[in-house]
């Protein structure tokens, strides 16, 4: 039987409404079959749409889930700064001073600093050097040679990340992909920029640029950082190529990787489902 339940769309790693990447988010979601949250999240076409839920780890102060139009993802950076920014909206207060969200890979801390919300990295499931066959998939579906990347590695914390650091900004931002010769493969490219300390570019397994990736800047971080290519605390922007002004703001604190930006909430209703 249909009923309406509480909707928000927000707008995340952006201090300007409709400049970062928006974010489906349905509340009180208990009640709705995972048929249902797939549906709806192809519907909305976003990159993604959250569900919030009851958390079942004691813990958590509420549980999210994750969709994509295609399929559910254990974990994303946006859909967490951006589900939490809706459950505060919508009257949640966490039981400590971090708030604990519950999602596929586990629960993930997110704090509140600087009218920004950051969530800590969580650790990397795959790391390393890439294998020689991904690499030379990654190259030829960015078009890049082996010059133009000065490392690469695994940075995957549940999409399936891999990453190329770039010695060009210039060859960065004239990328043109080829998702069929990427054949899935969750690719981002970083580079040295002017304005901020990094540009990053997202390229998702569905055929599309991501306009601003949480998942994939936290593993960037914790490789750029741990092996000394970038400094404890830097900016990185996103989503430029697609007229968006995302930015995406590291902090090392201790061993910890935080990750934040600004939410803007932009649409608030019930959706009937």
């Amino acid at each position: 039987m249909k009923r309406p339940f509480p909707f928000s769309q927000v707008d995340v790693f952006c201090e300007t409404p409709t400049l970062g990447n928006p974010l489906a988010v349905v509340h009180e979601a208990a009640d709705l079959s995972d048929e249902k949250m797939a549906q709806l999240a192809h519907w909305t076409n976003l990159s993604e749409t959250s569900f919030l839920l009851p958390p079942q780890n004691p813990a958590a102060d509420y549980r999210v889930r994750i969709y994509t139009p295609v399929q559910e993802l254990p974990f994303a950076g946006h859909p967490t700064l951006g589900s939490c920014h809706a459950w505060i909206t919508n009257g949640g207060a966490p039981a400590n001073d971090d708030i604990l969200q519950e999602c596929g890979i586990g629960v993930i801390r997110i704090r509140q600093a600087q009218n920004r919300l950051y969530f800590q990295a969580p650790p990397l499931k795959r790391s390393g050097p890439l294998p020689t066959d991904i690499f030379t998939k990654a190259l030829a579906g960015l078009s890049l040679t082996p010059s133009d990347v000065q490392a690469a590695a695994w940075v995957d914390n549940g999409p399936g990340w891999a990453a190329l650091l770039l010695k060009s900004h210039a060859k960065l931002m004239q990328i043109t992909p080829d998702y069929a010769t990427l054949d899935g493969l969750r690719i981002g490219g970083v580079a040295p920029a002017s304005d901020t300390d990094f540009e990053v570019r997202g390229f998702s397994a569905g055929g599309f640029e991501d306009p601003v990736t949480g998942s994939l800047n936290a593993g960037i971080a914790q490789w750029l950082i741990v092996d000394g290519h970038a400094p404890d605390t830097y900016v990185a922007a996103q989503g430029t190529v697609l007229g968006r002004k995302g930015r995406v703001h590291i902090q090392k604190d201790g061993a910890d990787i935080w990750v934040g930006g600004a939410v803007q909430t932009c649409v608030t209703g019930t959706i009937t489902l």
